[in-house]
């Protein structure tokens, strides 16, 4: 399974779409999985058709009744492409009514639905997923968290944006990797590629190899805008060719070590970055417009007293509420110290978190940080051993 991460507007499903043709054209069998709420990644591959979403239907199946009745053949789809040359499959998760949910646990609720399809099981030789480029949401990261992608391509061009939302990516990447995730990054792609070198600076700084770079092209704009592939352009079929061909014998270059730039660096790419610059604090009189004494606020706080307070233990257990809430914003609202099993929390009055003693408690964090991350719902975690912890 690959993944084509990048940010809104660089062309993420013009690219997926012609990598998954070219790939189907020597004979392989492939699916494109539409991973964004607006549902029209697979619209070229199907000459302009938008492809009933996943979440769609598994709503309008829910309404009548009849969620078992939910199959394969309602949700992914297949098209010849090419003069029928091959022929290619489609899906789009899609994501909840406009104003009606959360995007993320949309596409992660969508996995979950293919999961139990048995899309791990299906006769096919790629997955390539086109995701939107924003990872600070867990659903959307969900691929990283789960290693459900094996491998990683970033769409960037050479404007600061795209780079800048690279960057988080390659950061989220290291970061499950950290976490004892297997995914992989490839590298870069360059699209729209206009010649002033930035996203090759950028690559070289992070350690990533530029897998390709697509010109801007009138022409294929043009097919793009049409819903066709860019493969009828012998330049652009020669283009994707030989990434297609570097993806199926594995000889895109090793990937040692990434390092995602911090924002001084990464701003330095640009120009340069003044460092003794800091942003001028507004007070109370600015924002009420008033004299400040004549202002009473509450003080702002974290609960820490409280949470020290109510829960009858020892220093190390209310060390271990205290940082659920500062670091991961969980609040605990039970606690007990069971002689065999350890210290139990009991999080935002339904999830249980199993922490046994307060050894390894900076692994313990990292596991359910990683969790949070995920967007993976959960309602039990054992953290007893932190190198192999249980969750469900």
């Amino acid at each position: 399974m690959l993944a084509v991460y990048g940010k809104g507007g660089m062309g993420k499903s013009f690219f997926t779409t012609n990598l998954v043709a070219k790939l189907a054209l020597t004979g392989h069998r492939v699916l494109q999985l539409g991973c964004d709420p607006k549902h029209d990644s697979c619209n070229a591959l199907f000459g302009g058709a938008s492809l009933p979403t996943l979440g769609d239907t598994w709503r309008q199946f829910r309404e009548e009744g009849r969620e078992q009745d939910l199959k394969v053949h309602h949700v992914v789809f297949k098209t010849p492409i090419m003069g029928e040359r091959a022929t290619v499959f489609g899906c789009e998760i899609g994501g909840p009514e406009v104003g009606r949910g959360c995007g993320g646990r949309g596409i992660s609720f969508g996995f979950d639905v293919l999961e139990d399809m048995g899309i791990s099981r299906w006769a096919l030789d790629y997955v390539v997923m086109d995701f939107l480029g924003d990872v600070v949401c867990g659903g959307f990261a969900m691929p990283l968290a789960r290693s459900l992608a094996e491998e990683v391509i970033i769409l960037c061009g050479n404007d600061r944006q795209s780079l800048y939302a690279a960057n988080n990516i390659a950061r989220a990447t290291e970061y499950f990797a950290r976490m004892g995730g297997r995914t992989r990054l490839l590298g870069l792609v360059i699209n729209r590629d206009d010649g002033s070198g930035v996203a090759e600076r950028f690559a070289d700084r992070v350690g990533l190899p530029v897998l390709l770079k697509i010109p801007l092209s009138r022409k294929a704009c043009d097919l793009a805008d049409s819903f066709q592939l860019a493969l009828l352009d012998e330049s652009f079929d020669a283009l994707f060719g030989s990434i297609a061909q570097a993806i199926v014998s594995r000889t895109t270059p090793t990937v040692k070590q990434v390092t995602p730039l911090d924002y001084q660096e990464f701003m330095a790419l640009f120009g340069n970055v003044r460092t003794d610059l800091s942003p001028a604090s507004a007070f109370v009189e600015d924002l009420f417009d008033t004299p400040a004494e004549s202002v009473t606020l509450p003080p702002v706080h974290l609960h820490e007293a409280a949470i020290a307070e109510r829960l009858d233990l020892g220093a190390p257990a209310k060390q271990v509420a205290t940082r659920l809430l500062k670091e991961l914003g969980l609040y605990v609202t039970d606690a007990t110290v069971d002689p065999q099993k350890g210290l139990t929390l009991t999080v935002d009055g339904h999830v249980i978190i199993c922490f046994g003693s307060e050894q390894d408690l900076d692994s313990k964090m990292a596991v359910l940080a990683a969790l949070s991350h995920s967007g993976e719902p959960y309602h039990y975690v054992d953290l007893r051993r932190p190198t192999s912890p249980l969750y469900r």
